[in-house]
């Protein structure tokens, strides 16, 4: 996938995991969420089963729950 693909699929997964966490970032942290949310899940992913999931979709999904995965990380850390 391209960087202009990754950009894309990046801010619809930060901005839909936005909105299931009910946080509000701007565009620019919603695409950084996506990308490092989807560089962190398919990490977890590939050491617990091996594999990871391909298409638009799938990186679409693994994106939004990393992404899911980082804003419930950054609530704790702001916690503590």
């Amino acid at each position: 996938m391209g960087w202009i693909g990754a950009i894309v699929i990046g801010g619809l997964a930060g901005w839909i995991a936005e909105k299931i966490m009910g946080a509000n970032h701007s565009l620019l942290l919603n695409i950084v969420l996506g990308i490092v949310g989807s560089v962190v899940a398919n990490f977890l992913l590939i050491q617990l089963t091996g594999a990871t999931f391909g298409g638009f979709f799938g990186r679409l999904g693994v994106g939004i729950a990393g992404a899911c995965l980082l804003i419930a990380a950054a609530r704790l850390l702001r916690r503590a």
